[in-house]
């Protein structure tokens, strides 16, 4: 285990190192065409809030365990079937990093994310904070400092790698370093970006260094 003054990085998954928002897009327009609902409506919410949270928007309460279970059935075998890849340098990076000094903080399930790891030949961490493993998901800061609460460490020394809005804001109202990822342009508020996850795997080593 690290020490409470140890470095940690903290990172999202889909967007930051596994190239799956096609997929997302995909699954959440079949979601929304099997409840007679606006697609892209849904997809915008569902870049924002958890699974649960979404069809909660949308749906009514006794049509919503229906509802989520149909998205989690499309998401189970989008982890099997589904065509998607880790970004480059994701592999290299995560090699590099000690097993105890990197987290990986998802609105998505533990299962799909370990599933999906599997498939790209990723190294997974102890820490996982899933979709589950908190009351609250991002943009609240909840999740990212579950994960620091899990690797024994303060949030000021944990680095936040995210590619969204409500991701880099959760990492910031934690009191973390925040850096942005895979954009054009950098995402609000975060304290450093770079056009692609590569681009920023040498300074992330040398963070958790």
């Amino acid at each position: 285990m690290p020490r409470p003054d140890g470095t940690v990085v903290l990172f999202d998954v889909d967007g930051t190192l596994v190239d799956a928002v096609a997929n997302q897009r995909r699954i959440w327009g079949s979601w929304a065409d099997r409840f007679g609902l606006d697609g892209d409506e849904v997809y915008a919410l569902a870049l924002r809030t958890r699974p649960a949270e979404t069809v909660a928007r949308f749906l009514p309460l006794r049509a919503r365990d229906e509802a989520l279970a149909e998205f989690q059935r499309l998401e189970d075998q989008d982890v099997v079937e589904g065509d998607y890849e880790a970004f480059a340098g994701a592999a290299g990076l995560l090699r590099k990093l000690d097993p105890d000094r990197w987290a990986l903080v998802t609105a998505n399930l533990r299962r799909r994310v370990e599933g999906r790891f599997l498939r790209l030949q990723l190294p997974t961490p102890r820490v996982i904070v899933d979709a589950e493993s908190t009351v609250l998901g991002k943009p609240h800061p909840q999740p990212y400092l579950a994960a620091a609460a899990e690797l024994d460490v303060h949030p000021g020394r944990c680095l936040v790698v995210e590619d969204s809005r409500s991701g880099v804001a959760a990492g910031l109202a934690a009191g973390m370093t925040v850096w942005s990822v895979n954009s054009a342009t950098p995402v609000s508020g975060a304290h450093r970006h770079f056009p692609a996850l590569a681009d920023a795997a040498a300074e992330i080593l040398r963070f958790a260094a």
